[in-house]
This record gives structure tokens, C-alpha cells and sequence, in this order.
């Protein structure tokens, strides 16, 4: 009796140990893919970061250089990429004007206590005083300036630092006599990374690179480089070794197996060993990060393009492999291809799809591969194919033969 009240106790105490693990591998994975987690809306995911602070904080900060913040309302990672790609900007945003007017937005509510209330009146005028006393342009007679505006307040809405209590600032974009009230969030003053140093320092953007300060020593570059090394394995879809420094790629190599160990164990991800880089897959789909291959049509469309491209690299004369694993292909080449894919596979696209010509159906799979970090473009006309896409592949299943095989 005695031994399976014990056998019953570890078991229990095994399955609370395997929830623990779960619930901090949730908040992993929440911290790195959002801009933080607020007591209010994430309360289990901001009580559990809480519960294991320390460890968590120590984690991301020994392998990646990152600080994790906590205060009384929000948990928050402070991401620093190492090489930033477009992708990493906000997709509502069409210019660089928005995004200096996101800036000025957040300066604005950093002088603004919990819950105070104000007019879009109030922060289009402090901005534009402000921006034209730096010696920069902001004119609201203008529309193309209320639209970026527009598009600035929308998305420190939807980030919840600012919330609207009456009103459409896309109403005041088409008639600058309308307003809004809007009310302050405490969460405003953490949206832009802390810096380790003095900005007024710092004279190019090599000097933001470094989430934190590292000693000017062997120890400090060491600590440097594996953070570095981290950072790009967490934070980008693929890297090839030919896309690591020569330094960061002798520590990767040399590292891999502690490095696959801790990310196995931490996230969940297995990771793989290719002839062209070391790369990570999630086992699961989630929905806390975006995953390759996605779920929409283009990702359909580079997948399909890849068994293309694969077919082509076996005929003879047909398309090469450089030295460093990549491909190139021109435009008309993928054009090309995704042509006779329509072709073949028209019955089971889309309306849009079907109805899209070859140039469209190329700019969308070759802007989406350029997106994923699975290709870049080497002038207007030629376009590098990362070997990394050599890893999937795509068919279209016989639904008619699998049914009936199902029902055999």
C-alpha cells in the first residue's frame, strides 16, 4: 500500500512538474512574439512570468543579451535584433513618415499620467510644434500627413497605449475639423527598447546594435558573440552559414549541440543540421508566432515553386546551384514556372489565384520568399533562392483516391 501511495505521489508530482514546464514554456513564447503581456488581458501568462522572474530573466539575458522588465501591469522582453529585415517594421505602416509620427505619438504620451484624457486636437498640435522646433515637416492641411497620422494613432491603439473613448481618427483624416478623445495608457513609456548608453553618443547605427553594455574584454566578446548567435536563431526564420559572420559561425558550429539542447528544452523547437545551416523547426502549429510554411497562398506558392525548382536542378541543363548553395533564377524564369504550376494546379486555387498573371503570381511568391529570409534580390531581375527552401516540398493530394482509400 505504502509503495503505491508513493508510486501515486511521484506520478502527481510528476504531472505538476510537466504543467510547470508547459505553463513556462507558454511564457517564453509569449514574451518573444509580443509586445509584452499585461497583467489585465494575459493574467495566468503574467503571474507565472512572475512566478519564475528570475529564472526566466536569466535565461534570455545569459544567452541573448535581452532584459526582461516586469512591473505591476506588464511583462515585457526587450528585443534587440541583430540584423533588421523589412519584416520586422509594422505592416500597417506604408511610409517612413508613419513611423516618425508613431515616435512623436509616444513622446507625446510619456508626458501623460494613467487615464488621462485629451483631444486628437491636443497631440497633432504638440507634435507638430515639436517636430517643426527639430526641424522637421508635419502639416495637417496636408491629407497624405493626416493619413500617415492616422495610421500612427491606429497602431498605438492597437497596441494598447492609447485607447479611444469617442470618435474615428479616420474620420479627422478626411475632414480635419473632426476630433476624438482618447485616453493615456501607463504602458506608453515601454514600447521603444531601453538603450544600454547615451543616445546623443552614438554617431551610426552600428553604436544601437548591442541590447546591453559588454566589458572591452575577452570575456565581454565572448558574451557578445553567443548572444549574438542566439538572438539571430530566436529571432530570424533561417540563417545560412553563409549568412553568419565568420566568428559567430565558428561559435555556432562549435556550439550546436548545446545550442539545439537549450532550444529543444526552453521553446520546443527541434533543430536540424543541414549541409547549408544549422535550422529550427516548431513541431506544432501556434499561435503565438507566425510559422513558415504560413497559411496563406503565397507561402502555397513558394512551397510548389521549390519542387519545381528542385525538378529543374536535376535535368540537365537546366537551372544551377552557385558555390554557396544558393540558386539563381531570373524573373522570367519564375514567371516561367508559376505559369505551368497554374496550369496544372488552377482546379485547385483560388478565384484570385486563377485569375492573376504570372508576373503577379512571381512578385507575390518572390516578395514572400524575400520576407522569410529564403531569398534576396541580387538586382531588378535576378533573384538568390536560399538553399534553406530546399527543405520543403509541395503537392496537392488526390482528395478522390485518399477518400477512397479511407473507406477501404
Amino acid at each position: 500500500m505504502r509503495a503505491s501511495n508513493a508510486a501515486r505521489r511521484a506520478s502527481k508530482q510528476g504531472r505538476h512538474a510537466e504543467q510547470a514546464a508547459e505553463r513556462k514554456r507558454a511564457c517564453m513564447h509569449a514574451l518573444l512574439n509580443r509586445p509584452w503581456l499585461t497583467k489585465e488581458e494575459e493574467p495566468e501568462l503574467y503571474y507565472t512570468v512572475k512566478d519564475h522572474y528570475e529564472e526566466l530573466r536569466d535565461w534570455f539575458m545569459d544567452k541573448a543579451g535581452l532584459p526582461l522588465l516586469l512591473t505591476r501591469t506588464i511583462a515585457k522582453l526587450d528585443k534587440t535584433p541583430v540584423k533588421a529585415h523589412p519584416w520586422m517594421g509594422f505592416a500597417e505602416f506604408r511610409e517612413p513618415r508613419d513611423y516618425v509620427f508613431f515616435t512623436y505619438g509616444l513622446w507625446y504620451l510619456e508626458g501623460k499620467t494613467e487615464f488621462d484624457q485629451f483631444l486628437l486636437t491636443d497631440i497633432v498640435e504638440e507634435v507638430r510644434e515639436q517636430m517643426t522646433g527639430n526641424g522637421l515637416d508635419a502639416d495637417w492641411r496636408v491629407y497624405s500627413h493626416r493619413l500617415s497620422m492616422t495610421r500612427a494613432l491606429k497602431k498605438l491603439r492597437a497596441l494598447g497605449v492609447l485607447h479611444t473613448i469617442d470618435g474615428d481618427e479616420s474620420q479627422w483624416a478626411q475632414d480635419e475639423g473632426r476630433n476624438v478623445l482618447y485616453e493615456s495608457s501607463p504602458t506608453a513609456r515601454y514600447v521603444l527598447r531601453r538603450f544600454p548608453g547615451d543616445l546623443r553618443s552614438c554617431s551610426t547605427l552600428a553604436d544601437l546594435e548591442d541590447p546591453i553594455p559588454y566589458a572591452d574584454t575577452q570575456q565581454g566578446e565572448s558574451d557578445r558573440r553567443r548572444n549574438r548567435v542566439y538572438r539571430r536563431l530566436l529571432m530570424e526564420a533561417a540563417v545560412t552559414d553563409r549568412q553568419w559572420d565568420e566568428a559567430d559561425l565558428h561559435y555556432m558550429l562549435r556550439q550546436r549541440r548545446a545550442i539545439m539542447d537549450q532550444l529543444e528544452q526552453t521553446f520546443g523547437w527541434v533543430g536540424r543540421r543541414y549541409r547549408e545551416g544549422l535550422f529550427f523547426f516548431h513541431p506544432e502549429l501556434t499561435s503565438e508566432s507566425e510559422l513558415f510554411p504560413t497559411l496563406g497562398a503565397a507561402s502555397d506558392l513558394a512551397m510548389l515553386a521549390a519542387g519545381e525548382l528542385r525538378k529543374r536542378l536535376a535535368e540537365e541543363g537546366g537551372l544551377y546551384v552557385e558555390d554557396d548553395g544558393t540558386v539563381r533564377v531570373t524573373v522570367t524564369e519564375m514567371e516561367s514556372i508559376l505559369y505551368k504550376l497554374q496550369l496544372r494546379h488552377k482546379d485547385y486555387w483560388s478565384k484570385e489565384l486563377r485569375q492573376s498573371t504570372s508576373q503577379e503570381l512571381a512578385a507575390l511568391c518572390l516578395a514572400h520568399l524575400d520576407d522569410w529570409g529564403l531569398g534576396r534580390w541580387e538586382s531588378e531581375t535576378s533573384f538568390l533562392i536560399s538553399p534553406a527552401l530546399s527543405r520543403w516540398n509541395a503537392e496537392y493530394a488526390n482528395m478522390e483516391f485518399d477518400m477512397q482509400g479511407g473507406a477501404s
